[in-house]
């Protein structure tokens, strides 16, 4: 019998990985399978943005004279169709998950004490044992974060009508995602981070995004001294003695991983389970994998490490790489990146992206996209790419695998592209290719 706790992305696909290959799965899950992704992140992200979306694409199109009214949103409605849609979701993953052998146990809490497995009270019997806990939002140490109005993206369905005004703070994607989203609904939109907003983006890429979140009121480098109200919140009050009006206040800085119910296993100091490449833990016979073993808190590496566990468990000498993985951001456009870790070395080459699906309309504003892509000038290898276009998601999965298997730019001659197509990765790597022959003859 192998356990595996928690339902979310790694700890699924390893569990269903294991079942796959003949072993005896049983898979703890406290509430409902898919983990955080289905239920208050990704998914959430996209079907509040699939909305922002259509009313930023209506309000350009009305400003063209195209349509003569942009729709409104209840906000309650929203919330109630994405339940709906979230269920049937995870009723699809529960019936995949158990089809290909994997038993469920929903309601039950698994932690470890070393090698020791428990349900609940009851100890149980585990060959192995794969932790996928997960993570939950970091609550910043400052005054009135328990205040009424003052959510995290796990509480925010709790949030009953759109905010007339709303304070973001942090500066990361996930600020970025929430603040973009709101302010195309209509809410009075300020982001507070102690950073620069986005400022691990390569500064082409971050000014594309500041675009999309034109309107947000943006204050940097900016501490918080507090969050002011009586019950419930009123305002957010800055370090410089600036006071923000909100009723409504989302805390987006950043993820903690959820370890408190893996005992006897050595952990980092913010409680991130140590794994080694293959997974393992410090105990022999316990694996971890996803969220809880600390960044980059990324669905597809959670994926990749719960099956690169699962692979170990099943004594298939397996080493987790990180190459090639890509991140993604949405915004009025997609943002994807990837890269091989070959540091900072290498030829960066920046243009507009083709106008196409999803942007043909922006053309008149001046603005379809942006593709990036960074080169070995030495052999030719595609070492990095990135775009901020419709569908750039989709793009950076494929670009990013190729990457990991050695593509050149030389090798984009033989492909024959989709048109029309918002892919400027295409253009820019042949391109490069025809740069550096004329520079070598």
């Amino acid at each position: 019998m192998i356990v595996v706790i928690g339902g979310g992305p790694a700890g699924r696909l390893g569990a269903m990985h294991l079942a796959q290959a003949g072993e005896e799965v049983r898979l703890i899950e406290q509430r409902s399978i898919g983990g955080q992704c289905l239920h208050e992140r990704c998914m959430t992200i996209c079907a509040l943005n699939d909305i922002a979306r259509l009313i930023e694409y209506a309000r350009t199109q009305k400003d063209l004279g195209i349509l003569d009214s942009v729709p409104t949103v209840s906000y309650p409605a929203i919330q109630r169709r994405i339940c709906e849609v979230q269920e049937k979701l995870s009723s699809v993953l529960d019936a995949e998950t158990r089809q290909v052998g994997v038993e469920v146990i929903y309601g039950a809490v698994g932690r470890l004490e070393g090698d020791r497995v428990f349900v609940g009270d009851e100890e149980v019997r585990a060959d192995a044992v794969l932790a996928a806990t997960g993570s939950r939002p970091a609550i910043p140490d400052i005054p009135g974060t328990e205040l009424l109005g003052v959510y995290t993206y796990q509480t925010l369905p709790t949030m009953s009508d759109l905010p007339r005004h709303m304070v973001v703070i942090g500066g990361g994607v996930v600020a970025a995602e929430f603040a973009h989203i709101f302010a195309a609904f209509g809410s009075d939109v300020k982001i507070v981070t102690r950073h620069a907003l986005l400022g691990d983006l390569d500064p082409k890429m971050r000014s594309a995004a500041l675009r999309d979140l034109t309107g947000v009121g943006v204050r940097e480098q900016a501490a918080v001294a507090g969050i002011e109200g009586a019950g419930r919140v009123r305002s957010v009050m800055l370090a410089d003695g600036e006071e923000l009006e909100a009723d409504a206040v989302l805390l987006a800085t950043g993820l903690v991983p959820r370890s408190e119910s893996l005992q006897g296993l050595r952990m980092g100091p913010d409680g991130a389970v140590v794994v080694d490449s293959r997974m393992r833990t410090s105990v022999p016979g316990v694996y971890a994998a996803g969220d809880v073993i600390g960044p980059p808190y990324l669905t597809p590496a959670a994926r990749r490490e719960g099956v690169v566990a699962a692979e170990n468990i099943l004594g298939r000498d397996t080493v987790m790489s990180y190459e090639g993985i890509p991140q993604a951001m949405s915004l009025r456009y997609d943002y994807a990146f990837a890269a091989t870790g070959e540091g900072d070395g290498g030829i960066t080459l920046s243009a507009p992206a083709p106008a196409g699906p999803g942007s043909f309309w922006d053309v008149a504003g001046g603005w379809a996209g942006l593709a990036q892509v960074r080169v070995d000038p030495g052999t030719g290898r595609l070492i990095g790419a990135a775009a901020a276009v419709p569908g750039a998601s989709i793009l950076l999965s494929y670009i990013g695998y190729l990457m990991k298997r050695g593509i050149t730019v030389d090798d984009f001659d033989e492909i024959v592209e989709v048109h029309p197509s918002t892919d400027g990765v295409y253009g820019l790597a042949r391109y490069a290719a025809g740069m550096f022959k004329k520079k070598n003859e």
